[in-house]
C-alpha cells in the first residue's frame, strides 16, 4: 500500500491537524528526507502553508490542536508540539503544551528543526556593540555599588566580564577587587 493510501486510511480522508476535507496532501515532517507513513501526515493546504510560513500563521486556525495533539500518530504529535510552541505566547497554547506528553525520542525529533529553542539574549553595550564573555568594558558613568561604599568611577576598565544569561541588561565583573553586577547601558566595549 502506498504512503498516500495508508495516510488516507489513517486520517479517514481528513487533515490530521484541523479536520479539513479539501486540498489534502501528504506532508513529510522535517527533517525527514524521505516520505513514509511514520514521518508523514495528511494535511490540508492551509495547514501546510502556515507550517512553512510562520509569518502567515493564523492563531485561531490552530485551536484545532486541542484535539489533534492527542493523535496516536507520532508525526501528528510532533507537528502539534511545534505549532503550539510557536504560538505559546498567546496563552492557550502553553496550557495545551503543559498537558502534552512526548517521550524523549519524540521530543528530540520535535526540536530537530529548532522550533521552540529560544535564542540566547544578546548583551549590547551603550553603543550597540555585542558583548561576549571575557570581553573588557569601560564604565561611561560613575556607579554607586549597592550594599557597599564603593563608587565605580567613570573610565574604569572591567576585564573578563561574565554575562547574565537570564537578563540581557546585566553583566558581571570585578571593580577594585569586588565582584559587581553592571547594567550594560553604562558600559562600552574596550
Amino acid at each position: 500500500m502506498s504512503v498516500l493510501n495508508s495516510l488516507q486510511e489513517r486520517s479517514k480522508d481528513t487533515c490530521e491537524l484541523c479536520g479539513a476535507t479539501e486540498n489534502l496532501m501528504v506532508y513529510t515532517v522535517p527533517p525527514a528526507l524521505h516520505e513514509s507513513v511514520d514521518n508523514s501526515l495528511m494535511a490540508c493546504a492551509t495547514c501546510v502553508h502556515q507550517i512553512n510560513n510562520p509569518d502567515a500563521t493564523e492563531v485561531n486556525h490552530w485551536r484545532c490542536l486541542n484535539d489533534s495533539m492527542w493523535s496516536e500518530a507520532q508525526s501528528v504529535k510532533i507537528v502539534a508540539w511545534r505549532m503550539l510552541t510557536r504560538l505559546r505566547s498567546e496563552g492557550w497554547p502553553q496550557d495545551l503544551l503543559d498537558m502534552m506528553y512526548l517521550d524523549d525520542e519524540m521530543l528530540s525529533l520535535a526540536r530537530a528543526t529548532g522550533e521552540g529553542e529560544e535564542a540566547a539574549p544578546k548583551h549590547l553595550d551603550s553603543n550597540g556593540a555585542e558583548l561576549t564573555a571575557g570581553d573588557s568594558v569601560v564604565l561611561i558613568k560613575d556607579l554607586d555599588v549597592k550594599g557597599s561604599s564603593l563608587t565605580a568611577k567613570r573610565g574604569t576598565t572591567v576585564r573578563n566580564i561574565r554575562l547574565d544569561h537570564t537578563n540581557q541588561e546585566y553583566i558581571e565583573g570585578k571593580v577594585d577587587g569586588q565582584h559587581i553586577v553592571i547594567l550594560t547601558k553604562y558600559v562600552k566595549k574596550a
